[in-house]
This record gives structure tokens, C-alpha cells and sequence, in this order.
């Protein structure tokens, strides 16, 4: 009977592929009799199905442009060969150039290298991005395969579907929604905690996807959703789109 209660809490993991060995062998058997861990892996799968949809990235448009010019102009081996000395070089320049074609080329010279800044500034950015999305990720997927996860689904007053994931034993709360219409330019989507009716602040969504929500859940009972005005607000100011009610 032990065995059967630890083998129902293994279902996030489960559907996270992070069984392995015997744990692995003896949920699948135990799948195919449990009707009830059947329904719940299939919620955890969906449900990361939409963490991995929220978080990817397209590359940036300006790295997009910049090798789709350049692919079939740079050699996949350079040619040997040799460069004119520097010396050499300048030299034949100040013979053979008068000063304006020389500023012509240091102006150049300074446009190509002010875009490799640019570039390499941009390249930086994407790269940052890119970091901060791979931790929400994990930090997402830590909380959908906890052992004590639970998930909650609900829809807001607009239609749009919502998961709510929680584990007491990592004090932490994702959301994820899909369908939820883009909010208007002067308004942002804000997650708050119920404190036995006190709205907690929890966190802003820009939009459709997924998030992880600041401040564990405590002895939240619900999640609630609101439109407030950009930058949120300390209090709901609006009535809330959603109010989910968390597994106890």
C-alpha cells in the first residue's frame, strides 16, 4: 500500500522523462492500472508542452539577416594567402592615394568596425536572453517535476485556459495560460496570491505563456488574475479574470 501512495506522486516526473531503472518500470506497470495517474500525466504533459512553448526564442532578426547575407560569401577554409607587410601598405597608400581617398578609408574602416559593435552587442543580448529563458526553464520544470506537484485548471472570464502548478516543498507556484488575448498598450496582466482574502501580489504576465509566480504560495488558497495598469499595482484594481481556487 506504501509502495502504491509513493508510486502516485511520481507522476510529474514521469512526464518529465526523469525516471530511470526500476522507478521507471514499476510507474509504467502501475500507469496501467491507475486511471487516476493516467489522467494526471497527460495534464503534466500538456502542461510542459506549454512551459516549452512559452519560453522559446526566435533568433534575433538582425543575427537572422546578417548570416543569411553572409553564408554564401564566407569560405569554409581561407585562402593561403600572404598579407602585405603594414609598413608596406601604408606606405603604398601615401604615395599612390591623395589624403581624401585615405579619410575615405579610416572612415570606412571606423563604420565596419562601429556594425561589429553593434553586432557583437546584439549577439550579447540574444545570448543574455537566451540564459535568462534556459533558467526560467529549468526553474519551470523543477516545479512541474517535484514530487509533491499539483495541478489545477481553470479558464478566465475571457475563455482562455489556465494551469496553475504548485509544490509546497519547493515553496513555488507556476502559471501558464493559453489563449489569453494580448492586453491593451496602457495595461499589464498581474498574478496575485489569496491570503484567506488578502490579494498578494504575485508577479506581472506580459502576456499568453508561461511564468514562474514570485513568493511561494504560502497559505495561499487561490490564484487570481487582473488587468491593472502598466507597471501593476499593490492592490487589484480591477475584477479578477480569474480566481483558481489551489489544490489543498
Amino acid at each position: 500500500m506504501k509502495h502504491d501512495e509513493h508510486l502516485h506522486t511520481l507522476t510529474g516526473a514521469y512526464a518529465l522523462d526523469a525516471l530511470t531503472g526500476e522507478e521507471q518500470r514499476a510507474f509504467a506497470a502501475h500507469l496501467r492500472r491507475c486511471e487516476a495517474c493516467l489522467g494526471e500525466v497527460g495534464e503534466f504533459e500538456a502542461t510542459a508542452a506549454r512551459l516549452a512553448a512559452a519560453v522559446s526564442l526566435p533568433a534575433p532578426a538582425p543575427m537572422r539577416r546578417a548570416v543569411l547575407t553572409r553564408i554564401d560569401t564566407v569560405r569554409q577554409a581561407p585562402p593561403r594567402t600572404r598579407p602585405p607587410a603594414p609598413a608596406l601598405l601604408t606606405t603604398a597608400l601615401t604615395r599612390r592615394a591623395g589624403p581624401f581617398v585615405i579619410a575615405a578609408s579610416i572612415a570606412a574602416a571606423a563604420t565596419f568596425g562601429g556594425l561589429a559593435v553593434r553586432q557583437h552587442q546584439q549577439a550579447e543580448q540574444a545570448r543574455t536572453q537566451a540564459q535568462h529563458s534556459a533558467r526560467q526553464a529549468q526553474d519551470l520544470a523543477a516545479v512541474l517535476a517535484a514530487s509533491d506537484a499539483r495541478a489545477v485548471h481553470g479558464r478566465t472570464t475571457t475563455g482562455a485556459a489556465t494551469t496553475v502548478v504548485t509544490s509546497a516543498l519547493r515553496e513555488e507556484a507556476a502559471f501558464v495560460s493559453s489563449g489569453l488575448p494580448a492586453p491593451p498598450a496602457d495595461r499589464t496582466y498581474q498574478l496575485w496570491f489569496d491570503d484567506q482574502g488578502t490579494m498578494r501580489p504575485a508577479g506581472l504576465l506580459p502576456g499568453d505563456g508561461a511564468t514562474l509566480m514570485e513568493g511561494g504560495p504560502g497559505t495561499a488558497r487561490a490564484v487570481g488574475l487582473t488587468l491593472e495598469p502598466s507597471g501593476g499595482s499593490l492592490r487589484p484594481t480591477t475584477t479578477p479574470l480569474l480566481l483558481l481556487p489551489l489544490p489543498a
